[in-house]
């Protein structure tokens, strides 16, 4: 009988008094809700944490009555759970800071096409903070860098554009990656879109 019931018939009867009918809503959902969660966070007891805030967010909205998405309660919820994943990487607890390592790539950061709204606004923010710190590199290490990475050359292209040998560019290329390295470092940038 319970799957029968669609759920804004369960919301309704959830509002005027009928508690087991949350937990039908909650049993129906709450797989797709907490996988959702997970592939954002990556991490099982955040995933359960904001699992839990999104269905207390649920209940309270709810109980005074301010629930207005009429045969749309998944996606609803669904944006509850998307915007205390927002809140939670904007606390910064799983914000990941720059810490100089030798593997990162300041680059890779610029490369994702796939950003939601908040996402976007992030990795302008990034490539706006990347285009200052590029700025107080050298002239010579900002041309080699600009070159490589945003107009895509290979160091034949830029040592034949410069007029500098092959291991000349490729010097300058790495200079102008550790001297950014301490750029972010000094300035303590973080670098991220997630």
């Amino acid at each position: 009988m319970e799957q029968l019931l669609q759920d804004s018939v369960l919301v309704e009867d959830y509002i005027n008094g009928d508690e087991s009918a949350l937990e039908v809503l909650i049993n129906r959902h709450s797989q797709r809700v907490y996988s959702f969660i997970f592939s954002k966070v990556f991490d099982k007891d955040i995933t359960e944490d904001i699992f839990q805030d999104t269905f207390i967010k649920v209940i309270r909205t709810l109980k005074r009555g301010a629930y207005n998405e009429e045969g749309k309660f998944l996606p609803w919820v669904m944006r509850i759970a998307h915007n205390l994943i927002i809140d939670h990487f904007r606390k910064g607890t799983r914000m990941p800071k720059f810490e100089g390592n030798e593997d990162f790539n300041i680059f890779s950061v610029i490369g994702d096409g796939s950003l939601n709204v908040e996402g976007q606004i992030i990795k302008d923010q990034v490539e706006d903070d990347v285009r200052k710190l590029i700025l107080e590199l050298p002239k010579d290490q900002q041309e080699v860098l600009v070159m490589r990475m945003y107009k895509d050359m290979s160091f034949k292209e830029i040592s034949e554009i410069t007029g500098v040998s092959i291991n000349t560019a490729l010097g300058r290329m790495r200079y102008a990656i550790i001297n950014l390295r301490k750029l972010v470092e000094k300035n303590n940038i973080v670098l991220t879109t997630y």
